[in-house]
């Protein structure tokens, strides 16, 4: 009897430690709301945009990281066909939190700038008409970055269209790409971003300075360096990229750059990179 009423006491003594265990487990796992708490909760679109030759796979890592993060629940493509016409994948619920577009052109190897800059501009139409937005963020890779510098240069004044909140772009094309226009260590940049020399439609973006004036918008530059002696990312080189800066001065609310280097920093490796994610989703929705 004694044998039984031990054995009783001792299962009654695991379950209760068990049960301690699992209290102190429970009250120290962070909610979802806490896990969230690091991200603002804001009724702005990011829309991204990949470059030539891309799709809204080139944009898929970016926007996965976002989610797994808890940054947002809510993701829709906008697909803009060959003659411009917008159609949603998905929807977005109304008062979304942090809700990201990606932009994917069916045409996605055009390289008339202001057909590009034009069909940015439905896109956004097509959602300030469904959802109603006033501002929006920006992300783009390689030539989609200077689609949209095209559309700023067009558009960016137009105070009926939603304003731009914070742009991030990555391995941009702004003063030329390798081997089309421009050879390896053949021009460079000053302090400013200045470049040695300049290529079309370089001169013409200048005016984006005035454009950019006053309406606090927050850059991120970010561009890739293999370390291989090309001062590149394999496609476009770093003064290229870095030329963003003398186009803007010093009209954003601010303006900063990333170099990021080695075989991840390749061209097309760049949005796949999780440093650049993480670094990308801390930019536009970290609270601190």
């Amino acid at each position: 009897m004694k044998k039984v009423w031990f054995f009783l006491a001792s299962i009654i003594a695991v379950v209760i430690v068990v049960c301690m265990v699992m209290t102190v487990f429970i009250s120290h796992k962070p909610s979802k709301q806490a896990t969230h708490s690091k991200f603002v909760r804001e009724p702005i679109p990011t829309l991204f945009l990949h470059g030539y030759g891309g799709s809204a796979n080139s944009e898929k890592f970016m926007v996965q990281q976002a989610e797994n993060k808890g940054v947002t629940q809510d993701v829709i493509t906008a697909i803009v066909s060959n003659n411009g016409d917008i159609t949603f994948k998905g929807q977005l619920r109304k008062n979304a939190d942090n809700p990201i577009v990606k932009i994917e052109l069916e045409n996605n190897k055009a390289g008339d700038l202001d057909k590009n800059a034009q069909w940015f501009k439905n896109v956004l139409i097509a959602l300030q008409k469904e959802y109603q937005f006033k501002q929006f963020n920006f992300v783009g890779h390689s030539m989609g970055n200077l689609s949209f510098a095209q559309y700023m240069l067009k558009y960016g004044n137009d105070t009926a269209l939603p304003s731009l909140n914070k742009q991030v772009n990555i391995a941009g094309t702004y003063n030329g790409v390798l081997n089309m226009n421009e050879q390896v260590n053949e021009i460079s940049v000053d302090k400013n971003g200045k470049p040695s020399r300049m290529n079309p439609p370089y001169q013409q973006l200048r005016e984006l300075k005035a454009i950019y004036q006053d309406k606090h918008v927050k850059v991120l530059n970010i561009y890739g360096d293999l370390e291989d002696g090309t001062h590149s990312d394999g496609r476009v080189s770093n003064s290229s990229s870095k030329s963003l800066k003398y186009l803007l001065g010093d009209s954003p609310e601010s303006y900063q750059e990333s170099k990021y280097t080695g075989k991840q920093a390749q061209h097309s490796q760049l949005h796949e990179n999780s440093d650049v994610a993480h670094e990308i989703i801390t930019y536009l929705w970290g609270t601190s």
